[in-house]
């Protein structure tokens, strides 16, 4: 019998691509998918678990669905994804009206869950976290014209503050010849962003022992009709010279970077695990910066790990006042149990981490005005998305702006600009942080 299952999806991009692949298994099964939970037979709520607010997230998306289901509205929940490979102890315990659970290593196992809830079970699929399916179909759910390609699963990488090896398994690239045949057919159905996405892309290829990396990868993706690839994230430690030459010669890559460097004090970058100093770093982008003049470089960085001193913080910002990195995500370091880091000694103060953390944003928040200002006068190309009736002009994304997490520029056009078309603007000036401008006929 079929049913009608909602998809909510929390975190990230890459937490999305495991969604899509959950609707794509369950809609070939004959089920009907929406992402109205209201009506629906049951919920699968794909969750993240990475750190607290994330956490509080999904608790209280629980929290409502629940509502749902006791409302007489919504028949079933399962919970899948991070959360579940986490806390399945306090889910069952703490969260009753919680009916299954997927673990990260079970995506797969969708229909099977939903099937057996509806039959009256308790589903719990806990598959291997280290070997998973990730060249299933999906049911792509972002915009026609931008799409997520998930080159690898999982991190090896080890940093002391994050708990995602425990929660992803190890990192292991898919194969490119997989990776070009979902591209293609991506590319076929009209997408015109292609967004590059791994927990860490750089590593790409280098567990498979056949010679792969990125580098190669990218020039393949490039011969597909794909108008801008964007690349999301890149380990400073791991960025070759090879990786910088094509990323500078292709035309279809956009000039963003998105780089985590955490810090940039070398005893905290060491205390957190990473493979980079602060002088690496800075060479890595003075590279950058002389290849590609025009480049954005993103960043996350982190305030507050053990440790980190009055003059620790006082290197952090001036690294930035120095470097002037255009995007930045300023968090406050989180203690993850299970992790390095939260058991460190000498750790800070979460009121103090919390101040840092607004000192940053300020700081960088001047850099980013910086950076607009500069925009002023000039043409930028744009990915129209649509009308936006709230300030009654056009809104889209230049190169410089990533989904969902950049700015926005807002503009007019004499005549109708449809969603997904790239269009060149005018900039003329700079609205709570986006851009304004005029379509250029």
């Amino acid at each position: 019998m079929p049913y009608k299952i909602a998809f909510i999806s929390l975190g990230c991009a890459k937490n999305l691509v495991n969604t899509e692949q959950m609707m794509a298994l369950c809609r070939e099964a004959g089920h009907t998918v929406t992402g109205d939970p209201e009506g629906a037979d049951v919920a699968v709520l794909n969750t993240c678990g990475f750190i607290e607010s994330a956490k509080s997230e999904a608790i209280d998306a629980i929290l409502e669905l629940a509502a749902l289901k006791n409302g007489g509205k919504l028949k079933k929940l399962l919970v899948a994804g991070c959360l579940s490979q986490r806390y399945p102890d306090e889910i069952r315990s703490e969260l009753p009206e919680v009916d299954g659970l997927l673990g990260t290593g079970s995506y797969t196992d969708v229909v099977f869950a939903v099937e057996a809830l509806m039959a009256g079970e308790r589903p719990e699929k806990f598959g291997d976290i280290h070997h998973t399916f990730e060249d299933g179909a999906r049911w792509v759910a972002t915009p026609p014209w931008t799409a997520y390609l998930k080159i690898a699963e999982g991190c090896s990488n080890g940093c002391a503050f994050c708990v995602i090896p425990k929660l992803r398994g190890r990192y292991r690239s898919r194969s490119m010849e997989a990776l070009l045949s979902e591209a293609k057919a991506l590319a076929d159905r009209g997408v015109k962003e292609l967004i590059v996405i791994a927990q860490d892309i750089t590593r790409y290829g280098l567990d498979l022992g056949d010679g792969t990396t990125l580098a190669k990868l990218l020039t393949e993706l490039c011969k597909l009709d794909f108008h801008w690839i964007r690349l999301h994230y890149l380990y400073p430690e791991a960025v070759t010279d090879e990786l910088i030459a094509v990323v500078a010669r292709e035309k279809k890559i956009v000039h963003y970077l998105d780089i985590p460097i955490q810090h940039a004090n070398d005893g905290i970058l060491k205390a957190m695990r990473r493979r980079s100093t602060r002088a690496e770093i800075e060479a890595l982008f003075a590279k950058l910066r002389a290849a590609m003049p025009d480049v954005v470089i993103r960043t996350s960085l982190i305030c507050g790990l053990p440790g980190e001193g009055e003059a620790e913080f006082e290197e952090l910002c001036n690294f930035l006042r120095e470097q002037k990195i255009q995007r930045a995500g300023v968090f406050q370091f989180s203690p993850e149990e299970g992790t390095l880091a939260a058991a460190m000694d000498n750790q800070v103060d979460p009121d103090t981490a919390g101040r840092r953390v607004e000192l940053v944003t300020d700081l960088q928040s001047r850099v980013m005005d910086q950076y607009n200002e500069d925009r002023l006068g000039t043409c930028m190309e744009v990915l129209c998305e649509g009308f936006d009736s709230e300030t009654g002009r056009y809104a889209g994304r230049t190169y410089a702006d990533s989904v969902d997490i950049d700015g926005r520029v807002l503009f007019t056009a004499a005549g109708l600009v449809p969603a997904g078309e790239f269009v060149n603007v005018r900039i003329t000036g700079v609205s709570d942080g986006d851009l304004t401008g005029e379509i250029e006929e």
